[in-house]
């Protein structure tokens, strides 16, 4: 099926993009357990590591299972290619430190995974890369910290674990501008529910680990953008790190991608009741839902989103303590950091995911010690309802 142009619909595209059948004419895509290639001869070996000859040498550099994989989520995405990457931070890290070098400049939002604030605040300083972090609404900050050179803007919208929606056409436009390009988390909107290129974002990165795979088994990444820049800057980063996805998992993803839009749909339904109820109950002293008409970014997220997405946020009065007992009172919906999954998951940002970003940092972002983050998943909405509501009473 061709990937270039699109002709089919996403749902089609989600089973069929990239599907390339070997000699035995398979129906389910092959899984190519293999780390090596042979040759027919030394010449050929030669020509292929001179860059005279294209197929496949090594599966650190490339496997027809991975490749399969990177075709198909190019044509969800809409974007020219697609690099799959070991984990979703590996696929960040990539898609940074590839293009950088001491002395550029990195701009990004304030409100990032806790992983990415790292490599952002620690790690390319370490390297003589100066970073600036903006708060993510704030478009008059954007346009100070843009008003100079900068190499790469890097943001998440919707944000974790608070959900803020960014501008993404305004930050796009500055930070052209600025002679940057633009990356963007999409991993809690997915491709489904939002294209960032479609408003001028240049690359795409995901964890596949979270809505792809949408079953807890595997990790994955991915970075999407157009093809010269992977092939010229990406790649050639990628072969020499070794932050290689395995055939495996990249199977595993195959499928997930086959069934993420029904689960997405599921989910979503599910989470827009559950933040319904949950505004409406005793102890919780607010909720963030990004199509709910009090989220202070409702509007923005109807023009840039087809959905509200799988996570609510809210913050129960009480603090700590009252979202730890809350949350060890719950009897179906399990403790974890991890999202995107058919089981609904809940985490308490400020004690995990974002820990080792500050209690000033968390201040700034609004994580407070209250705050809470739920992944819905595919249960019953009643069961789900029912859990959070006895948990809610007993705590």
């Amino acid at each position: 099926m061709s990937t270039d142009p699109h002709p089919f619909s996403t749902a089609t595209r989600l089973v069929q993009a990239g599907l390339h059948r070997s000699g035995f004419a398979e129906t389910a895509e092959a899984l190519f357990l293999t780390s090596g290639f042979v040759y027919e001869s030394a010449e050929e070996a030669a020509a292929t590591f001179e860059g005279k000859l294209e197929r496949y040498q090594y599966s650190r550099f490339g496997n027809p299972t991975v490749r399969m994989f990177e075709e198909r989520l190019a044509a969800i995405e809409g974007l020219e290619a697609c690099r799959a990457t070991a984990s979703g931070m590996a696929a960040v890290h990539a898609a940074l430190v590839s293009a950088l070098k001491a002395g550029d400049r990195v701009v990004a939002s304030r409100a990032l995974f806790g992983s990415c604030h790292w490599i952002v605040a620690q790690l390319l300083p370490r390297f003589g890369v100066e970073t600036e972090f903006v708060d993510g609404t704030d478009l008059a900050g954007w346009a100070r910290a843009l008003a100079r050179p900068a190499r790469l803007v890097l943001l998440e919208t919707p944000s974790n674990p608070m959900l803020e929606i960014l501008d993404l056409p305004a930050i796009c436009d500055l930070a052209h501008r600025a002679g940057a390009r633009v990356i963007v988390d999409n991993v809690f909107a997915t491709p489904l529910l939002q294209r960032p290129a479609e408003f001028g974002a240049d690359i795409v990165v995901y964890s596949a680990t979270k809505h792809i795979d949408g079953q807890g088994r595997v990790l994955g990444g991915a970075i999407l953008a157009d093809g010269a820049w992977l092939k010229e800057v990406v790649e050639p980063f990628l072969r020499n790190t070794g932050a290689a996805l395995s055939p495996f998992n990249a199977w595993v993803l195959l499928k997930g991608l086959e069934t993420m839009a029904l689960r997405l749909e599921a989910a979503q339904e599910r989470a827009a009741r559950i933040a319904d109820f949950l505004a409406d109950q005793k102890g919780v002293a607010r909720v963030w839902y990004p199509w709910r008409a009090d989220h202070p970014q409702h509007e923005l997220a109807r023009r840039q989103m087809k959905g509200g997405g799988t996570l609510v946020t809210f913050a129960l009065a009480g603090g700590r303590e009252a979202a730890f007992a809350f949350m060890n009172r719950l009897r179906l919906i399990r403790i974890s950091n991890n999202l995107g999954d058919s089981k609904s998951l809940i985490t308490h940002p400020a004690s995990t995911t974002h820990s080792r970003i500050g209690a000033e940092e968390r201040a700034r972002l609004g994580i407070e010690e209250g705050v809470v983050r739920l992944s819905v998943g595919l249960e019953a909405a009643e069961d789900l309802i029912a859990d959070l509501g006895q948990a809610l009473a007993a705590a």
